[in-house]
């Protein structure tokens, strides 16, 4: 009987190894070094394991990181109020948030137009990354009003949660007006920031919020994993204001 290639037998001793939780998502396997001496081959025949769990799915590799079990998908939900912290704590999952920009600027032509202000306005800009159980899931950057919320980024400093944030500025609720979803390939600044190769797949969500009175509140651009979310729509929102481009190839403006 024809023996199997040893590449193969350590690829299906840390997938079982995997699947009996003795590395869970988000673990960084032991290095090639640790794993060729363990299994006795050359380190040539561990990459080629680890390359064929990377390929099903299994594992992920951050450059000059290592080698970490994939997470699972996480099931984000877009309806009429999209939260992320509690959307991902509801899934039993832990959520975090790491800021990249903090500043107030003048609005671009597009910015001014979703958030129904003068060319140039001052506007607020807060980018970051979306983590779930540490794994970046996405990125987001999210204009507002500063003439309306003067106080917002001394509220980000200190609240991680945007929501949080504008209920300190005196906006306690607000609702989802409009979702464009398109596909798109992540350049090498966003691959970076999310942690996934040049060129993989994301989806890009577009959406402006609104207060209760209909007023734009956020225009917000969220750049999805798309290997690392599944983005749902509730059955009680109707899916209303979700709105589906076709996949253009085309790589964000900026990141």
């Amino acid at each position: 009987m024809a023996r199997s290639p040893i590449w193969k037998s350590i690829a299906d001793t840390l997938a079982a190894e995997i699947a009996e939780g003795h590395y869970r998502p988000g673990d960084k396997l032991p290095s090639e070094a640790v794993l060729a001496a363990r299994f006795g081959v050359n380190r040539h025949t561990v990459r080629h394991a680890l390359a064929a769990l990377a390929e099903a799915g299994t594992l992920r590799s951050r450059r000059g990181a290592g080698v970490f079990v994939a997470a699972r998908p996480t099931d984000y939900p877009l309806g009429l109020r999209v939260r992320f912290h509690q959307n991902i704590t509801a899934s039993g999952r832990t959520p975090s948030r790491r800021l990249t920009l903090a500043e107030t600027r003048a609005a671009n032509a597009e910015e001014a137009e979703a958030l129904h202000l003068a060319p140039g306005s001052p506007v607020h800009v807060v980018e970051g990354v979306s983590l779930v159980d540490g794994q970046p899931v996405a990125a987001f950057r999210s204009v507002f009003d500063a003439g309306r919320f003067p106080e917002l980024l001394r509220h980000v400093a200190a609240i991680p949660s945007v929501t949080a944030a504008l209920a300190e500025c005196g906006l306690k609720d607000y609702t989802r007006a409009s979702t464009r979803l398109t596909a798109e390939l992540a350049p090498a600044v966003m691959a970076l920031a999310l942690e996934v190769a040049e060129g993989a797949p994301m989806l890009r969500s577009v959406a402006v919020n609104v207060d209760a009175g209909g007023v734009p509140v956020e225009y917000g651009t969220t750049w999805f994993a798309g290997d690392r979310v599944t983005l749902t729509l509730r059955p009680e929102d109707g899916g209303q204001g979700v709105g589906t481009l076709p996949p253009t190839g085309k790589a964000p403006r900026n990141s």
